[in-house]
């Protein structure tokens, strides 16, 4: 089996995992699944759908993603970054909706592995990243603001404006009790491990709160007032019909889910990798994505990813292993099946404070300052991005992020493509050629291009050559540091020979790789130029233009 398509698990287990490594799976899978819990009912809740979804989807996609990914120690689930494209499509197209478009997104996060894209999505630039993250991170900010004021309403619009309007024209009924717990959560959650270092905060939070609402009836929202019972089991009978149409209407929103999970999939990776010396494979990961998703819709879930702050958690408490995932599964599963009728208590506002505390860690404001400060294209990127995403949506965002960011690159990489004429005078001459030993003759003109050939560098060429008002014999393109040439520069070549040839100039190009001289054929160049007159050094070609 090619070790590129390998789960991790599958080379572990062949090589053997030794007791005491077992064993510190084995906590450490324990401890994250009781950190996954109240993160997986709240950001159920959030994306709008109902409570139990996101522990199926932790349970199932924790599982599948350890057994098949090509992580040691991802650790899958719902994460707070498709709390906003959840969302969306559940008040666009509904609960089937979200189903199908999650099983459409497995397929093709598996077609992303098989196609070993892996390694090309972590080329999306880093701005973009930053700038929907944070985008994410506020609007996940302001989804919690009904519940951690209390406020009571039962329907909040999807839109960024709307929502903030509707709360100041709420904010009268604002609820103290509920506004109490939230900020306890917030305080429990960020500070209770500097006391006791292995208990998470957020459990403490919700089970001090649960507590207190029982005992005391504290009037403020729970689960069991907003969504009734919690069930128990996986819901296996509920899976949609698919029809073209439906396919048609959901293939963005499924595309949008899958771009999203393989890049947070294989950030959280490199994070982990970083972490333990490790090294995932890329493709593996993606195929373990998007299987971890199709059995999630199957059964009942949503999207999936893996989680990096869960992922961290698992590093720091002692997992090495997938086994810790996989344990992280089993005893959400656990809980799910034991203690699924008391979850219904739990305050809406304890879980607010979870995922304000969720949406501070995503926020990433350091580096959103720190890009702030940086290069124009850089700013321009995460500016984009980030407001796209708060007034419209991510998957508009992610569509215009990615395609701004390409045209920008590929600015950049033509304006540092270098062009430079020499003739038999020119004093850069000798010192561009003093190591070769090189002289140019009379009415030779030398062009130099460093770098590769696309539209923007050919055009500059263009106007190099346009705006330049020598007359001589021989044209020689030296393009020895040119990997290379897209259409467009080979179109701007063609104009530039045939330009030359119009005024009786001769043309002679030296320094061509193979990749190159295959593309001259394709682009039939050799219809303009002679192959005579292209030549691999630059030595040949001199010689050739003194003869001319």
């Amino acid at each position: 089996m090619n070790v590129e398509f390998t789960p991790k698990l599958f080379s572990l287990l062949k090589g053997g995992i030794s007791k005491e490594t077992l064993s510190k799976d084995i906590i450490s899978g324990s401890i994250v699944g009781i950190v996954a819990l109240p993160l997986a009912i709240a950001f159920a809740i959030a994306s709008g759908v109902s409570p139990e979804k996101g522990l199926i989807t932790a349970i199932i996609a924790g599982i599948i993603i350890s057994v098949l990914g090509g992580s040691r120690v991802q650790i899958g689930g719902p994460t707070g970054a498709f709390i906003v494209i959840v969302y969306g499509i559940v008040q666009e197209f509904g609960l089937p909706g979200l189903t199908i478009a999650t099983f459409m997104a497995g397929f093709i996060l598996i077609g992303f592995g098989l196609a070993k894209l892996g390694n090309l999505l972590k080329f999306i630039p880093y701005s973009l990243i930053v700038g929907f993250t944070s985008a994410i991170a506020l609007i996940i900010l302001s989804s919690q603001v009904n519940d951690f004021l209390g406020l009571g309403l039962k329907k909040v619009p999807s839109d960024f404006l709307e929502k903030w309007t509707l709360y100041f024209q709420s904010f009268s009924h604002v609820n103290g009790y509920a506004i109490a717990i939230a900020v306890g959560t917030v305080l429990l959650t960020l500070f209770f491990q500097k006391w006791i270092a292995k208990v998470p905060g957020s459990i403490v939070a919700i089970l001090l709160s649960t507590i207190a609402v029982s005992v005391f009836d504290i009037p403020v929202d729970t689960i069991k007032s907003n969504f009734g019972e919690i069930p128990n089991r996986f819901d296996v009978s509920s899976f949609p019909s698919i029809d073209f149409e439906t396919v048609k209407s959901l293939i963005q929103p499924a595309f949008a889910i899958a771009l999203l999970g393989g890049i947070e999939s294989l950030l959280s990776a490199v994070v982990s990798d970083s972490m333990i010396g490790g090294k995932h494979r890329s493709n593996m990961e993606l195929i373990a994505q998007g299987t971890a998703n199709i059995f999630s819709a199957l059964l009942g879930g949503i999207p999936a990813t893996g989680a990096i702050a869960r992922t961290a958690t698992n590093v720091k408490n002692g997992g090495r292993t997938p086994i810790a995932g996989i344990v992280h599964g089993l005893v959400l599963l656990a809980i799910m099946l034991l203690f699924a009728p008391y979850a219904k208590l739990i305050p809406l506002s304890c879980l607010a404070g979870i995922l304000i505390v969720v949406a501070y860690h995503m926020s990433e404001w350091r580096q959103f300052v720190s890009i702030l400060k940086g290069n124009r294209m850089d700013i321009i990127i995460l500016l984009t991005t980030f407001f796209l995403t708060v007034l419209f949506d991510l998957i508009i965002a992610i569509e215009v992020g990615v395609v701004l960011a390409s045209f920008l690159f590929m600015k950049r990489m033509s304006e540092s493509v270098q062009i430079q004429n020499i003739t038999y005078e020119s004093q850069e001459a000798e010192q561009l050629f003093e190591n070769e030993n090189l002289e140019i003759p009379k009415n030779v003109v030398l062009y130099e291009i460093n770098g590769p050939l696309f539209f923007g560098a050919a055009r500059q060429f263009q106007e190099t050559i346009t705006q330049s008002h020598i007359q001589p014999k021989t044209v020689i393109i030296r393009m020895r540091y040119v990997p290379l040439i897209d259409a467009t520069g080979f179109q701007g070549l063609k104009e530039i020979i045939k330009t030359f040839k119009s005024k009786g100039i001769q043309v002679i190009i030296s320094g061509v790789n193979d990749g190159l001289e295959k593309d001259f054929e394709k682009f039939e160049l050799y219809g303009l130029i002679s192959k005579e007159l292209v030549v691999r050094d630059i030595q040949t070609a001199l010689e050739k233009a003194k003869t001319i």
